[in-house]
């Protein structure tokens, strides 16, 4: 089998995890890819992997969700993914972001209405009063994240260009995508900030869990608010 290696990275997973377990918020920070390559070339040294002294890295894949051409933020997250794209040992796979209406939007302004009425107060205007002091954001999803790295991972699996997988998520849907690429012959590690993140299932079936150091969190993200 061959002693090459490849990294997977779900984007959005690192950045949450990460942010997390530094006490920041997700949406404060960004991922520093130069870093990211480094850490997965400065593997070999991780004596956490057992019989891996000396594997070489092929490269690694990028997956993260990018909003459509025709949204507001379009313009300001291109020129990001586009730096991710050239860095070298980099290849970026883009899936969707979409956003959603919060769920709980319409049972509160139902709720509004009935405790006008039952006040005998006009509803349009305790509505226009509650939207003075509160506003409703979206529900930012990705889409098409995980059927990325699930075809990335089989298929090159299939034709044997790498040995190990090292893959940076903690979804519970790839867990069949790491038993397949086990049955190819191919040693799954999972790495994460914190292993309490990832899905139990995909941690039982798991060749072996590294979790990524602070201090080495710390240098991946940009931006990171201050350790307390």
């Amino acid at each position: 089998m061959s002693d090459t290696y490849a990294g997977f990275v779900d984007a959005g997973f690192l950045r949450a995890e990460g942010a997390r377990v530094l006490n920041g918020k997700a949406n404060d920070v960004r991922l520093r890819a130069s870093f990211i390559v480094e850490w997965f070339h400065q593997l070999p040294t991780n004596n956490e992997i057992p019989n891996f002294s000396g594997s070489k890295l092929l490269r690694v894949y990028w997956y993260d969700g990018a909003y459509a051409p025709s949204h507001a933020k379009f313009g300001s997250q291109r020129p990001y993914h586009d730096a991710i794209a050239y860095q070298p040992g980099i290849q970026l796979r883009l899936g969707q972001v979409v956003e959603r209406p919060t769920k709980w939007k319409k049972p509160i302004y139902n709720a509004l209405e009935n405790t006008a009425k039952g006040l005998h107060v006009e509803p349009k205007r305790l509505i226009e009063e509650f939207e003075k002091n509160w506003k409703f954001h979206p529900t930012v999803q990705q889409k098409g994240v995980d059927t990325l790295i699930a075809l990335d991972m089989v298929r090159l699996a299939s034709r044997s260009a790498f040995g190990t997988a090292i893959l940076i998520s903690g979804d519970r849907d790839l867990a069949e995508v790491v038993r397949t690429v086990q049955d190819y012959g191919i040693t799954v590690i999972i790495a994460t900030p914190n292993r309490k993140s990832v899905a139990g299932e995909v941690l039982q079936i798991a060749d072996g869990i590294v979790e990524i150091a602070s201090g080495d969190v710390r240098k991946m993200l940009l931006n990171c608010p201050a350790q307390t």
